[in-house]
């Protein structure tokens, strides 16, 4: 693992061997600060760090480092994600300076959902570099205090650089090697895509500890806790990656008129104990899509709380 030292309590958690906890938040599709705050609020105190997204799905929504900043004042330390698909590499830099002059800490790389997923199809991407690459520069800009293109900069942004996984997207055999590529360019850490297939995760997880990428890089599990048969059935179909195995599906559908959405949460549970046993896992990122209010409860039942203080 780096010594390199950023200032994040996500960073501090991690390094001082505790199981990290991490939470996520989708600013809004507006500009109502209230709600934001609100959102927020269930997962103060519950969580180490919060991801604010960046346009998630090609969606139009508040900036991630504007929500990111309001978290801040609200006491809460944010994840800022950035995605490649609405910017270059000038707007990159200078987004990234910007964020840390601020007093953001983490930052998440990502390459973005394709624009014709979302609300304005007909945008223009950008795409001047991919994921891969905005770790590297983040990297390049923290550790060597230069842009891209070799010249100095006058103060490093000194960011705790993390980065998404999928271990489900075909073929399956290459999502270990893309994630040692990520590690390589410079990620700190590394949050998974939501996980259901606990058979195929846990197969991931062995190649990618046989190849030590455990010791080079804090890797959280991904969990969203089903709220409905139906959001289990559009995962299953419509979202690029996902593996929902039909037994969870079935398991859902028994559990009853009113009882789904506890179904959900026991199988979240389960999946958290085991990645608190789990090989090469050092934490959990969990996505609760909208439903931030049942945050508190979940890592009550998970026995996650009080969350460490570093």
């Amino acid at each position: 693992m780096s010594e390199f030292k950023s200032g994040s309590n996500l960073e501090k958690v991690l390094k001082a061997g505790h199981f990290a906890f991490t939470g996520e938040c989708g600013p809004p599709q507006g500009a109502n600060v209230e709600h934001l705050k609100e959102k927020a609020g269930y997962l103060k105190g519950c969580v180490d760090a919060v991801n604010i997204t960046d346009n998630q799905t090609a969606v139009v929504r508040m900036s991630s480092w504007a929500a990111s900043l309001i978290l801040l004042q609200e006491g809460i330390e944010p994840n800022f994600q950035m995605v490649c698909r609405d910017r270059n590499r000038l707007a990159i830099q200078s987004d990234i300076l910007g964020v840390y002059a601020h007093g953001i800490r983490n930052m998440l790389c990502l390459s973005g959902d394709h624009q014709k997923f979302g609300n304005h199809p007909d945008a223009k991407n950008v795409f001047d570099i991919d994921s891969m690459q905005l770790i590297y520069t983040a990297k390049t800009m923290r550790d060597e205090g230069k842009f891209l293109n070799g010249q100095d900069l006058d103060v490093a942004p000194e960011l705790f650089i993390g980065a998404a996984s999928n271990p489900f997207a075909e073929p399956f055999e290459f999502r270990v090697h893309r994630l040692a590529k990520k590690i390589a360019a410079g990620a700190d850490f590394i949050q998974t895509q939501c996980i259901y297939n606990m058979d195929k995760f846990r197969e991931f997880m062995k190649r990618a500890v046989d190849m030590g990428l455990h010791e080079k890089c804090y890797i959280l599990a991904g969990v969203t806790p089903m709220k409905s048969v139906g959001m289990a059935r559009y995962m299953a179909k419509a979202v690029p990656g996902m593996d929902v195995p039909n037994d969870l599906v079935k398991r859902l559908q028994g559990a009853g008129k009113g009882k789904v959405a506890e179904e959900g949460i026991k199988f979240a549970l389960e999946q958290i104990e085991e990645f608190k046993e789990m090989e090469g896992i050092a934490g959990v990122h969990l996505m609760a899509i909208e439903w931030e209010h049942k945050v508190p409860e979940i890592a009550e039942r998970a026995g996650v709380l009080p969350r460490p203080s570093v």
